[in-house]
């Protein structure tokens, strides 16, 4: 029922009325180059112009950044051409002025280097942590498997992640899918630029999937006196009448369903910064590390290492220091 509700208002690309012919441009410092802006749906206001915007002069500019628009005409296409002044990120928006209904603005992303090399390098670093990431799950799995046992896995960790994952792929589903949702951002940013790609859905339905194999072997193999314990259930709880009072409030229109996404994603923010501690504080009592894989840690830890990196490299491509300096704990892990 919460997924129908979400996603009854996902409409395609092809209803829209303002198109740009690509919605993400890289370019080199010191360059040009062009996009494509159509209207394929007639005007009746003599007066109508489309309006190019940009949030960061400093990283490049665009002209023609108005354009009148002949009244009456089906379908018309202008090329706007963008000059980087600067290595940076830049959102430029093409609206309709005076607004029309049903016509809505498109956002496309531009992304200003320094070096394509860098940014290549960015790519492949990028690929190494999600992948890393991703396999981090397979070695518990396999540790399970191999000993028919799950004693030394604790059920707290387990519980924690199935819950963070959960709500990190509604999250990303709701954002990623939903035209509701991504009109609800556009009100609140100012921007269609969408914060959730492609692999940030695979990665948050996989590793969903691989916690519940994971809880399924809990369920078949030797696990002795293990259980989620009380203060973990308590908390679990409190997370689901947290959001369950949330969720009220959407539907008596106090808050909107983006604001219940986002606060999915703050709960399991707080989830990544304390699921670990359950099986610290294990493994401190058994004074063994037994049952709890290895290769799990050591690859989440290359995943996050490697995340930094690309941060650092990016901020270096983009002489942007400032997103390296606000680095806030990357809800994937």
């Amino acid at each position: 029922m919460l997924f129908f509700l979400l996603f009854s208002g996902a409409q395609t690309l092809a209803n829209a009325q303002l198109l740009v012919s690509t919605p993400d441009i890289s370019m080199l410092n010191n360059t040009e180059t062009y996009f494509t802006v159509i209207l394929n749906t007639p005007v009746s206001n003599n007066e109508s112009k489309i309006v190019i915007k940009h949030n960061n002069d400093k990283v490049l500019s665009a002209e023609p950044s108005i354009i009148p628009v002949q009244p009456n005409i089906i379908s018309s296409s202008w090329n706007v051409t963008i000059t980087a002044k600067h290595p940076g990120n830049a959102i430029l928006t093409v609206s309709l002025e005076p607004a029309q209904k049903d016509i809505k603005p498109s956002d496309i992303h531009v992304a200003v280097e320094k070096d394509f090399r860098l940014g290549l390098a960015s790519d492949i670093i990028g690929w190494i942590y999600f992948s890393a990431w991703t396999i981090s799950f397979y070695p518990q799995l396999y540790t399970n498997y191999k000993k028919k046992s799950v004693i030394g896995l604790n059920f707290d960790f387990l519980g924690l992640n199935l819950i963070g994952f959960t709500l990190y792929s509604l999250y990303n589903l709701g954002y990623y899918s939903s035209s509701l949702i991504q009109d609800q951002f556009f009100e609140k940013n100012g921007t269609n630029s969408n914060p959730v790609q492609l692999n940030d859905v695979f990665f948050s339905i996989h590793a969903t999937i691989v916690t519940l194999l994971t809880i399924f072997q809990c369920l078949i193999y030797e696990r002795g006196t293990q259980k989620v314990s009380i203060g973990a259930r308590c908390l679990m709880c409190a997370y689901f009448l947290y959001l369950s009072g949330v969720l009220g409030l959407v539907l008596f229109n106090k808050f909107q369903w983006i604001d219940f996404l986002n606060q999915c994603s703050d709960v399991k923010l707080t989830i990544t910064l304390i699921k670990y501690i359950p099986q610290a504080y294990m493994n401190f009592q058994r004074k063994s590390t037994s049952g709890w894989s290895i290769g799990n840690v050591l690859l989440d830890f290359t995943g996050g290492m490697f995340s930094i990196l690309q941060m650092v490299i990016l901020a270096i491509n983009f002489d942007d220091w400032d997103g390296l300096l606000t680095l806030v704990p990357n809800p994937k892990t």
